[in-house]
């Protein structure tokens, strides 16, 4: 007796794709039919039959026939909503270390880019050292309504930050979970309306705010700021590394404080070094966005309120900054293209 005449005796009950498994050995038989719960019922005769007929078989010492049922697939989840359904494109601005300017090229950049004619938005993601309220000139709490934090606007660009909640000398003593739930309501529970651009000022290095940017949001890519000395170089790379252990593009590198230009005699002092982003981004293929000089009005109009590029639109720091602003959009423009319409006549 083996498995063929077992199958040979099933023939004549035409079994099918009840037929779920099939065991011999050392005389005993098991057969597993599987079944719709509801016909369990109906179908025990049928059992019954198959059972007698394999017990019948010479060699068979013992015959079982089981019913299984097999469970449906649970219904697939509710599609999520989009966090942002308003955005094209988010874009973060980051630093592998502090102290390299990235939230002084976030807010010109973001500026420049309304400039250029986009609807933009700012958002601080620098849960703990918030600077977006100082650098905008801003000091007022949102206005909420039905739920949703109304943005404030400055320079033609939509700007929030947990600095617009909390005092400013307050220190954010928060642990990593309290730090990403903020950004998360920052994201969803802000009526940013529709947006070409979403500009996130991150906060420096690669923690949990980035992680959570990134699973939160769809970022369209990512703006790595550094200066010119190789030991900010070593962290912007670390920066660049992160963003594409998380699948997010790196639109480029921005060389900020690239030089310093004196204001008296009109001088040039490489401070910091020169050329070491654009060598950089060449390293490890991908583009050098450009650079953007040391230069006092840049830090005086920060300091203000008043971004550069809305301060001084004509000067070399504004020009610097809609150089960069350009390459982004530049970058950012095949994904913000409709896509083509068919017109049949």
């Amino acid at each position: 007796m083996n498995e063929n005449d077992i199958r040979a005796a099933l023939a004549p009950f035409n079994l099918g794709k009840m037929l779920d498994g099939l065991h011999v050995g050392d005389g005993l038989v098991q057969v597993t039919l599987a079944i719709k719960r509801e016909d369990a019922a109906a179908l025990e005769p049928l059992r019954r039959d198959v059972e007698a007929a394999l017990a019948a078989l010479p060699g068979v010492k013992n015959a079982s026939v089981v019913f299984t049922a097999h469970k449906a697939p649970p219904p697939p989840p509710p599609p999520v909503a989009p966090v942002l359904p308003g955005v094209k494109s988010v874009v973060a601005v980051a630093s592998g270390k502090g102290g390299v300017g990235k939230s002084t090229v976030a807010v010109n950049l973001a500026v420049a880019l309304a400039q250029s004619g986009l609807s933009v938005g700012l958002l601080d993601a620098d849960i703990y050292g918030p600077s977006l309220p100082r650098m905008l000139g801003l000091a007022r709490k949102p206005e909420v309504r039905d739920g949703k934090m109304i943005p404030l606007e400055a320079w033609g660009v939509k700007c929030m930050s947990i600095g617009f909640l909390v005092d400013g000398d307050t220190a954010m003593v928060w642990r990593g979970p309290m730090a990403t739930g903020a950004l998360t309501q920052m994201l969803g529970q802000v009526e940013w309306g529709a947006l070409d651009v979403l500009v996130v000022d991150m906060p420096p290095g690669t923690g949990d705010i980035q992680l959570t940017l990134a699973q939160k949001a769809r970022l369209a890519g990512a703006v790595v700021v550094s200066t010119p000395q190789d030991i900010a170089l070593i962290d912007a790379r670390r920066g660049v590394k992160m963003f594409a252990q998380v699948n997010v593009p790196v639109l480029g590198i921005v060389e900020n404080m690239s030089y310093f230009s004196c204001p008296h005699c009109g001088g040039r002092t490489d401070v910091f070094g020169h050329g070491g982003a654009a060598a950089e981004a060449a390293r490890i293929n991908v583009p050098f966005l450009g650079e953007v000089p040391l230069l006092l009005e840049i830090r005086e109009t920060g300091d203000a309120g008043t971004p550069v590029c809305a301060a001084a639109p004509s000067s070399v720091a504004a020009a610097s900054f809609r150089a960069v602003a350009a390459a982004v959009a530049g970058a950012l423009a095949p994904a913000r293209r409709a896509p083509p319409r068919i017109v049949i006549d």
